[in-house]
This record gives structure tokens, C-alpha cells and sequence, in this order.
């Protein structure tokens, strides 16, 4: 059996790892030098299976191969997919659904951390000669503080798990969250308005649909609590740039966290990275070595079980399953 597969990006050093699972099948991997549509597209013209990490899977790309049975994405969000053409045309998505959970949790909190105790401001300061304590004043406890998690999933209740534990008290503001559930955890269900209000620091922790793209506004920036931070370790799309700039500019809020752009990498002249009160990281809060090396395994394995015929761990879009039988391997 010849069996191609195409990796449209990775951001680690080699294809080792899903080599070693997928050449035994007869699988041979296409890597992509770059992740535009044209490149894609015309790569993805005789492949069986897709595995992409933050690449555009378009319309185009999903169309190119009248053999595709499968993409998997490196990752838990499918936002960078075509998930509705793939169902249409019978190919099964599959993602990791708990992937790098406590990575981001502990980055979400590194970065509450960085913008509360002003860190990068006096590392700047130090580095630049000035051996001052009062750049960064006023500084104030984060313990007895209010944290809101919008978005309480399994990364959203880590971060409230790790919060609790410094001394945090949690806000949690979720479609459909049982408030008794939120309570059994130590936070407290409120609205998005009063969590808003309430909290000295907001973490975002939602996937990018169209009712969430934006979401993050002038609006909702001047309903939060002045002085407050804020968190984004989700997506970029949530939030509107100009909106968060303005907001850290007039003082609004104390300062910003972000791990995640609506445009990556951003253009170099984006308003946003003027701002001296904000952190941001190049999307990197998924990684560590142990997440990554679980991260390659287990798409590499979702993506052979598709093409054995085996049901793959986790499906995106399981009405696929009516018309594609996949067995559970045995």
C-alpha cells in the first residue's frame, strides 16, 4: 500500500516522530515549504491524508485530492480548517482535544504574573541602567485578587485550578456552565457583564467561531473594571487589536497578556506592539517538549488509524461517521 500525506506546517525540528508511526503503513510524508493556498493546494492534488499545525486549510485544499480520507490538525481548535467542505465531501477531521492543557494553563499564569508584577518593564529598565524600583509602581498583591475565565473548558479549569492555588479567587463565564458544577470547583458562575466588572484580571479561553470572532471590543473593554488585565492565550480572532490598543494606551487597563495574534506574525508596524504595558509571546504557550512529542504522536496516530479504516481518537465532525464506517481497533 503507497500512501501520501501531506504536513502543510510544523514549527519543530523534524517529522521523526510521525515518520516512525506512519511508515510502517507505507506512508510517505509531503512537507510543505510554505503554508499559502497556491502551495498547498497543488501539493494536496494526490495526497490521502492532510495534517496541518497553524496553515489555512482552505476550500481549495480540501478539494484538491479526490483520494483525502483524512486531516488531522496538530491541536485542539479546527478555526484554520474547512471543517464543512471535509464533511461534505466524507473526510474525517480529527483533532487532540486535551492537548497542552496545563502548558497553557501555567503560561496563562506566567503572564498574569509578568503584567501584575511588571516584570518586563523593570527587566527593561535594568537592562537599560536604570536600577530603579519605581518604574514599575504602583504594584499591588495578586493574592485575595479576582480572576474571570471566560471560557470553561479544560484549559479555563486548569487556570482556575492553578489560580486558586496562588490565592485567586475565580469568576467563570461559559455557554451552558452549571453553576453547581462551577461552585464544586471552588469558582463562582456569573454573566459575562458582571464577570467583566468584577474581575481584576480576565483570561480568555474560547475556540474562534463566528459568534466569538471580535468578541473582545471597545465595548467590552470599557465594561471591564479599570485597571484591570488582560489575558489571551486562546485566539487572536477574539479580540480586536485597535479596541485593546486603545485600551492600554488611555489606561483603562493596567496591562495586556497576549500569546496570540489575529494576524500571525503580525505586521511589524501593528499599533498594538507600541504599547509599553503589554507581554506578548509568539504563540508559543502550547509548547514544551512533553507536550510536543505527545502533540506529534497522537496526530500522526490519528491520522493512520483513518487510513487503516479504524475509528481515530477524536472526531470533529462525527457526521461523517453515518456515511464513513471506522470500526474501534480491537
Amino acid at each position: 500500500m503507497s500512501l501520501r500525506v501531506l504536513v502543510t506546517d510544523y514549527v519543530w525540528p523534524t517529522l521523526d516522530r510521525e515518520r516512525d508511526i506512519l511508515a510502517p503503513i507505507g506512508v510517505e510524508l509531503i512537507a510543505a515549504p510554505t503554508g499559502d493556498e497556491t502551495t498547498l493546494t497543488r501539493l494536496a492534488a494526490d495526497v490521502d491524508g492532510i495534517m496541518t499545525c497553524f496553515a489555512t486549510v482552505t476550500p481549495a485544499v480540501v478539494l484538491a485530492s479526490p483520494k483525502l480520507k483524512a486531516i488531522a490538525r496538530y491541536g485542539i481548535g479546527v478555526d484554520n480548517i474547512a471543517v464543512d467542505v471535509a464533511t461534505g465531501r466524507d473526510v474525517v477531521v480529527t483533532n487532540v482535544p486535551d492537548y497542552c492543557v496545563e502548558e497553557v494553563a501555567e503560561h496563562t499564569l506566567a503572564l498574569i504574573f509578568g503584567c501584575a508584577r511588571r516584570l518586563m518593564r523593570y527587566d527593561r529598565a535594568v537592562r537599560g541602567g536604570d536600577w530603579n524600583s519605581k518604574v514599575g509602581m504602583p504594584l499591588f498583591r495578586i493574592h485575595g485578587k479576582t480572576l474571570g475565565i471566560v471560557g470553561y473548558g479544560r484549559i479555563g479549569r486548569m487556570v482556575a485550578a492553578m489560580a486558586q492555588g496562588v490565592g485567586l479567587r475565580v469568576l467563570a463565564h461559559s455557554p451552558n456552565l452549571d453553576p453547581a458544577a462551577a461552585h464544586a470547583a471552588g469558582c463562582r458562575a456569573v454573566g459575562l457583564e458582571t464577570l467583566l466588572r468584577d474581575s481584576d484580571f480576565v483570561s480568555l479561553h474560547l475556540p474562534l467561531t463566528p459568534q466569538t470572532a471580535s468578541m473582545f471590543d471597545r465595548e467590552r473593554f470599557a465594561a471591564m473594571k479599570p485597571g484591570a488585565v488582560f489575558i489571551n492565550t486562546s485566539r487572536g480572532g477574539l479580540v480586536e487589536n485597535s479596541a485593546l490598543a486603545a485600551a492600554l494606551e488611555s489606561g483603562r487597563l493596567a496591562a495586556a497578556g497576549i500569546d496570540v495574534m489575529p494576524m500571525e506574525p503580525p505586521d511589524p508596524d501593528e499599533p498594538l506592539l507600541r504599547q509599553e504595558n503589554l507581554i506578548v509571546t509568539p504563540h508559543v504557550a502550547f509548547y514544551s517538549e512533553d507536550s510536543l512529542t505527545a502533540l506529534q504522536t497522537r496526530t500522526a496516530r490519528s491520522m493512520a488509524a483513518v487510513l487503516q479504516g479504524n475509528m481515530p481518537e477524536s472526531v470533529v465532525n462525527p457526521e461523517v461517521l453515518e456515511r464513513v464506517a471506522l470500526p474501534r481497533e480491537i
